[in-house]
């Protein structure tokens, strides 16, 4: 059985996530997507039922083996989200006091004379001390901590506003002692678990030990340690940034999420965050996703911002694996649109001079892997090759020959399932599935023989082919060139 990847024949070789929701939940919707250039489709589960995530799961993999496209499927676990909880309007003017509590203290601090309004999370305040920042409402308001009490804080507003009920908290100065995944989580993620999903985005990571915690859970849950589905790291906590060799380290994709990152540390150096993130995780050969608001302005209008294409073009130039999209897939009026337009941005940009930025780049991985994978790239350069092609069980050699960046196509063919859906967040990758067929010059032949079929190809090109440790638990080795 082969499974053709029609993304790839969007010509781009960063790949788009998509978030799915209201607006583009159909059949139709994601088939337009698919078409225009979708590779991942993100489902955020702070939002929505789990009878609409199975509905929407459903949708997807019909339309995908419909069209025979690679569409991997992303479950986004909320995490420890702090709320405001208060009944009414809290006026927030600058230079005044407020007191601060959380829903543990409501009875008993309800009846001081001072505005107060309280944090949804009981303990919380346990957590903040003196001095620390309290971002409220995507930091738009900022309170300052003057004074901590047994069961409130003193607060001065910084920058003022109305805090209203159920509101969004960040505390960018506190040493959070909660654990980053919720009752909330662990129910979403049995469930994204029982409907095979691709990836699990992690929110709010501080240290590899959220990693090695979500991954050892992930095994309890199915019952085996391999065949799991990949952890996306979400970067986006000033404790994050301190621990972030250690979490590129352990995880399997890093994501840059701008929004909660540019309230938690100064924003004028989130884009410096980001090309320290992606040049880090280039360097492990870790996927990296950059997200947040990069075409946010289509969510209402049917063509982007010029900054919101520079911000676009910038992170393939920089090289990140993907780029994503959030409410303007999700519940904006022109889901199809930002698609279509981020590809175009994408096209256009990878067909630039200033694309070609790595020419040659450093890999920290054991010598046997980077000997191989060097020559492979190095012979592609030297030579009028048209495609680097191999075979790879668990998608390790892909990564390392992505990590490259070449020209050529990528060109690689698994007969695991999971591994084939996990390429579709993998820069360059164009993967094929085979199932039952152990014989590796079988399998090089078939996929090189589809390949033509789908125009990556032509007779007689010449292809650089590798083998991976694959089937038989023989060790990687270069095969050399051979025609297609």
């Amino acid at each position: 059985m082969t499974v053709r990847n029609i993304s790839c024949f969007c010509e781009k070789k960063t790949k788009i996530v998509a978030t799915i929701g209201p607006v583009s939940e159909s059949k139709e919707m994601l088939e337009k997507m698919i078409k225009t250039g979708m590779n991942v489709a993100r489902l955020n589960f702070s939002h929505g039922a789990h009878e609409w995530h199975k509905k929407t799961i459903d949708n997807i993999r019909q339309v995908s083996d419909k069209l025979g496209a690679n569409i991997g499927i992303m479950a986004d676990l909320q995490g420890p989200r702090i709320r405001v909880a208060t009944s009414g309007d809290v006026i927030a003017r600058k230079g005044k006091e407020l007191l601060v509590s959380d829903v543990r203290y409501r009875k008993s601090v309800s009846n001081m004379s001072a505005d107060i309004f309280y944090l949804d999370y009981p303990g919380i305040i346990d957590c903040i001390k003196e001095g620390d920042t309290i971002m409220i409402e995507d930091g738009l308001i900022k309170l300052e901590v003057s004074k901590k009490s047994s069961n409130f804080l003193r607060t001065k507003v910084i920058d003022g506003g109305v805090i209203r009920n159920h509101k969004g908290v960040n505390l960018p100065d506190s040493d959070l002692n909660i654990g980053v995944v919720t009752k909330k989580d662990i129910d979403d993620l049995k469930m994204a678990l029982e409907n095979d999903v691709d990836f699990v985005a992690l929110s709010f990571v501080s240290s590899a030990k959220d990693i090695n915690g979500l991954r050892k859970r992930m095994e309890r849950i199915l019952g085996r340690k391999d065949d799991l589905p990949q952890i996306v790291a979400k970067i986006e906590r000033k404790e994050a940034i301190n621990n972030l060799d250690e979490i590129i380290e352990s995880t399997d994709i890093v994501m840059v999420a701008r929004g909660d990152l540019g309230i938690e540390m100064d924003q004028s150096k989130v884009v410096i965050w980001q090309k320290e993130i992606i040049k880090k995780s280039l360097k492990k050969a870790t996927p990296v996703i950059v997200a947040t608001q990069m075409l946010n302005s289509m969510i209402e209008n049917p063509r982007p911002t010029r900054a919101e294409v520079s911000d676009v073009s910038n992170a393939v130039i920089d090289h990140a694996d993907a780029v994503m999209l959030s409410g303007e897939s999700a519940n904006g009026k022109y889901p199809v649109e930002s698609v279509k337009m981020m590809a175009e941005i994408i096209r256009n940009t990878e067909e630039s001079p200033f694309d070609d930025v790595y020419k040659y780049m450093d890999l920290h991985i054991s010598s046997e892997y980077a000997t191989v994978v060097r020559s492979a790239y190095e012979i592609a350069k030297s030579y009028d090759v048209k495609a680097i092609a191999m075979i790879s069980l668990s998608g390790f050699t892909a990564k390392l020959v992505s990590h490259f960046r070449p020209d050529q196509n990528i060109l690689v063919v698994t007969n695991s399932r999971k591994t084939f859906h996990q390429f579709s967040l993998v820069w360059g990758v164009c993967g094929y599935l085979f199932k039952d067929d152990n014989n590796l010059e079988d399998l090089i032949v078939k996929m090189l023989e589809q390949a033509k079929k789908d125009k990556r190809l032509k007779s007689g090109d010449s292809v650089v082919v590798i083998i991976g440790r694959v089937l038989n638990g023989e060790k990687m080795r270069l095969v050399g060139i051979r025609k297609a």
